[in-house]
C-alpha cells in the first residue's frame, strides 16, 4: 500500500494576527520537513485567490516550502481599496513575527502592491529573499513614474516574475540590477493569457511555479 510522502503538504490552517493597522490573516499551507517559508501577499485590487498565489500554494509544499498566503488588514476588513503604502508596510511588519515563528528562513513576496511592500521592508525585517510577482514598475501608460528604486534597493536576493504584456511594466522595461527576471510570455498583470496565445493559463502557471521553485532551491 502507498503511504504519504514525508515531504508532502499537511493540512492548511488559518491564523489571525493583530497588527497596528487591524487584524490580518495568514492561510498556512505547510510542508512536511519544511526548509523555508514563502510568505506572499495580494495586490491592491484582489486577494489571495489570485491565480499566481494559488498556483504557488498548490505546488511548493511538495518541494519542502511552506507557503503563507497573507491577507492585509484592509482586505480582511472587507474594504474595497488598499490604503497608502506606509499603512501597508505597517501591516506587513506586524505580521512578520507570526511568519518567522516556525523558526525557518522567510522569503518575503507578493504580487503587485504586495511585491512593493516586500521590497520596501525586506532588509529591515531580515527576509532571506524577495519574490516580486507582477511588480508594478510604473502606472499604466506612465513609464516616467518609475518605482524601480524599490526593486533595486531590497538588499537581498530578488526574483521578479513578470507577464510579457503587463501594462504596469513589460520585462524589457526593467532596469539592469542584481535581481533575476523571469518572463511569462503573453501574460498580463494577473498572468492571464489570450486564448490565441501559444500557451494556456495552466502552462503559464507551470512556468511560473517551476521558475520560483528552481530559484528557491538555489537559496537553500
Amino acid at each position: 500500500m502507498g503511504g504519504v510522502s514525508p515531504t508532502a503538504a499537511t493540512a492548511p490552517r488559518t491564523e489571525s494576527v493583530e497588527t497596528d493597522t487591524g487584524v490580518a490573516r495568514i492561510t498556512w499551507l505547510p510542508a512536511r520537513r519544511a526548509r523555508l517559508v514563502l510568505a506572499v501577499s495580494h495586490g491592491a485590487g484582489g486577494g489571495i485567490e489570485a491565480r499566481d498565489l494559488q498556483a504557488l500554494g498548490a505546488a511548493l509544499p511538495d518541494r519542502r516550502v511552506t507557503v503563507a498566503l497573507v491577507e492585509q488588514p484592509w482586505r480582511v476588513a472587507g474594504k474595497k481599496l488598499a490604503p497608502a503604502p506606509r499603512t501597508l508596510d505597517t501591516g506587513w511588519r506586524g505580521l512578520w513575527p507570526a511568519l518567522t515563528a516556525p523558526g525557518l528562513p522567510v522569503v518575503a513576496g507578493g504580487r503587485s502592491a504586495g511585491a512593493r511592500v516586500a521590497c520596501r521592508t525586506a532588509a529591515e525585517l531580515g527576509a532571506r529573499a524577495v519574490l516580486a510577482l507582477s511588480f508594478p514598475l510604473h502606472p499604466p501608460g506612465k513609464p516616467e513614474k518609475s518605482r524601480a528604486d524599490e526593486l533595486l534597493s531590497t538588499g537581498v536576493p530578488t526574483l521578479v516574475v513578470q507577464g510579457g504584456r503587463d501594462p504596469f511594466g513589460r520585462p524589457e522595461e526593467f532596469p539592469p540590477g542584481e535581481h533575476g527576471l523571469v518572463e511569462v510570455p503573453y501574460a498580463d498583470h494577473g498572468f492571464a493569457v489570450p486564448k490565441k496565445a501559444s500557451l494556456t493559463v495552466d502552462q503559464a502557471m507551470d512556468l511560473l511555479t517551476g521558475a520560483v521553485a528552481e530559484w528557491l532551491d538555489g537559496l537553500a
